[in-house]
């Protein structure tokens, strides 16, 4: 009995990496030294990620700036005072605000994958970002000229091609990355636009086929920010029954950092379709203290009380560093607790086909 298990994504970029990017804008090295120390942090990323032993990988997303923006930087038309994402710790993330058209990604995630794919001897996945998170960069008041419906529908048709270059480039999964779900229902706790967000990503979702969709997935966690969340306060029972309505054939859950993670489990029950796969976040990695593969194990089999063996995975809670200037969370513990995950996966397989 095989369950499998994947990573959300992101590791702790090596602090090298991190002065060399602050360097770099300062003028201190070159963009050919920087370039190496890229390199180097894919390198070792991967040689680490599957030293764990986990089946499947990633790059670590260590080229990108952060999970949201990697599209758009270098996109002309953006001011910085976008939209304001606070965290409970009371620390802020901005998005930019789009001021002309039309709306391009600048660079594709395909181009990271294929960087990494000569460097890893296991199938790698790749993160993009949803469309109903790009959506935001779009102002209330509108662009004079460039009217919100001519911008998703560009939208649209560049998170299509993002995903659909990373699925042409061979990734072994596809991962949309939906984590303002659950904070719209603080911006609207009505639910109106949680609704409208999840009919953005389905409106990219459905120009893929069934076969296609069985390969891409979402996650949607409270946001994992320097040791803080942005909407861990929401009820999963208000969020659930919606965001379970996209149409995507896997589904990347927070559960460990859940307080009553069973009363979660029989909310996720209750609205999966035929067809989907969860992956329940197992691990924790807002937690400084390393899960026992028994805790995975344990974690594990209560899911799978719930979800029938063959619509279950595990997953992490959400990645270890989602912005590359985060390093709240030390590599090695990240490693750590993926391999927890990997071997208590492997325990709880063991222990439900006995």
């Amino acid at each position: 009995m095989l369950i499998p298990t994947e990573p959300i994504g992101s590791i702790p970029r090596p602090r090298e990496l991190i002065e060399g990017i602050a360097a770099t804008d300062e003028g201190r090295i070159t963009e050919s030294e920087l370039e190496a120390l890229y390199a180097e942090a894919v390198r070792d990323t991967i040689a680490r990620f599957e030293e764990t032993g986990s089946p499947v990988i990633t790059d670590g997303e260590q080229r990108k700036p952060s999970f949201a923006t990697y599209p758009i930087v270098g996109l002309p038309g953006l001011a910085a005072d976008g939209a304001v994402i606070p965290f409970a710790d009371g620390h802020t993330r901005q998005l930019p605000r789009l001021t002309e058209g039309p709306f391009r990604y600048q660079t594709f995630a395909a181009a990271y994958l294929a960087g990494a794919q000569p460097q890893a001897t296991r199938p790698l996945k790749q993160a993009v970002i949803s469309a109903s998170a790009l959506s935001l960069l779009y102002p209330a008041d509108g662009i004079e000229s460039y009217p919100r419906e001519a911008f998703l529908a560009d939208l649209v048709n560049e998170a299509e091609a993002d995903i659909r270059g990373c699925l042409a480039q061979g990734a072994d999964s596809v991962q949309v990355d939906f984590t303002e779900a659950r904070l719209s229902l603080k911006l609207d706790p009505s639910g109106a636009l949680l609704q409208s967000l999840v009919d953005l990503n389905n409106t990219v979702l459905r120009r893929f086929t069934a076969e296609e969709r069985q390969r891409i997935g979402v996650h949607s966690c409270p946001g994992g920010d320097h040791d803080s969340t942005h909407s861990a306060d929401i009820d999963y029972a208000d969020l659930l029954p919606t965001l379970m309505q996209l149409d995507a054939g896997r589904l990347y859950l927070q559960i460990a950092s859940e307080k009553d993670p069973g009363r979660v489990l029989a909310i996720v029950k209750e609205h999966l379709r035929p067809g989907q796969r969860v992956f329940v976040g197992v691990i924790d990695p807002i937690d400084p203290i390393v899960e026992t593969p028994e805790q995975v194990r344990d974690r594990v089999v209560e899911a799978a009380r719930h979800i029938p063996l063959d619509q279950l995975g595990t997953t992490d809670d959400c990645g270890f560093s989602p912005f590359a200037d985060d390093t709240s969370t030390a590599r090695d513990t990240a490693f750590a607790k993926i391999e927890a995950r990997v071997k208590g996966t492997q325990l709880a397989a063991e222990a439900l086909s006995s």
